[in-house]
């Protein structure tokens, strides 16, 4: 018994001693490329997002709607991108940087869409009934959005013993609202090696 209790104490000292070791946390510059896990992570969603700006705002569909409405912006919504990976990937974070591009460029117009939409309609649907008639936003105003984005992330993971590869491939597309026409398709791919 007395054996049993020395076992436990020593156990619990070094369960303890463990859980009490000193974390070191370095600042890193943004741009600063640390892949820990071989996943999804802050890097990729930069090159992303830097790739799919270069290609939709380079491409004919922009400068096709700028000919054929001379003076007027497209207008573009933000639809639902699909995650088909195992992984959790906030694709939030490189929609962002796309959608800051757009408006960042002054060729394009973005409304808001899904969730962001519809806390707007609710707080103008509490405006009718709390604010002042001269404060109040009127219904039937929004900016009808002439393209739609769209797109899916999707994952291939290739292992043997302590090997991985991880193959990541984001796809986007830009549709016509009216004409269901697909006017702009983009991709980008990023490939990983993980020994060990």
């Amino acid at each position: 018994m007395r054996n049993y209790f020395k076992s436990l104490v020593i156990l619990l000292a070094v369960f303890m001693a463990s859980s009490c070791a000193q974390r070191s946390v370095t600042r890193v510059s943004e741009d600063t490329v640390i892949d820990l896990s071989g996943r999804w992570n802050d890097t990729d969603s930069q090159q992303t997002s830097q790739t799919m700006i270069m290609q939709s705002l380079g491409e004919a569909w922009l400068s096709n709607f700028e000919q054929k409405h001379p003076g007027k912006k497209p207008t573009i919504i933000v639809g639902f991108i699909k995650n088909n990976t195992d992984e959790h990937i906030q694709s939030e974070t490189f929609i962002r940087d796309l959608e800051k591009a757009f408006i960042n460029s002054g060729r394009v117009r973005l409304v808001s869409g899904g969730d962001k939409r519809d806390e707007i309609r609710k707080e103008r649907a509490q405006q009718q009934d709390y604010s002042t008639e001269a404060s109040m936003k009127l219904w039937g105003q929004e900016i009808g959005a002439d393209y739609m984005l769209q797109g899916d992330i999707s994952s291939i993971i290739d292992s043997y013993q302590k090997e991985k590869v991880i193959f990541y491939q984001v796809n986007l597309q830009m549709t016509d609202i009216e004409s269901t026409e697909v006017v702009w398709m983009g991709d980008k791919k990023i490939k990983k090696y993980i020994k060990g």
